[in-house]
């Protein structure tokens, strides 16, 4: 396992110490407990972003007819 040292607000500090006080966890847990979300978050977007990326290359485009019956339906349901 890895060490890695940061500096944190002193706001986000506070906030972390009182989560970790009140769930009976560490702070160390929480904060990669949080890292691991937000990293997955942010590679599944990246993959998201780059199957649609692909996509568009491959001229793989929805049609008029299909943006417009998707855009019918949130409008129709907005009423």
């Amino acid at each position: 396992m890895s060490i890695m040292s940061l500096r944190l607000p002193d706001e986000l500090a506070e906030t972390l110490a009182l989560l970790a006080k009140a769930t009976g966890r560490s702070k160390s847990f929480l904060a990669v407990d949080a890292l691991r979300e937000y990293l997955a978050r942010e590679a599944w977007q990246i993959e998201e972003i780059q199957k649609a990326l692909n996509e568009a290359d491959a001229g793989d485009f929805a049609s008029a007819e299909e943006v417009a019956a998707i855009a019918g339906k949130w409008t129709d349901n907005a009423h």
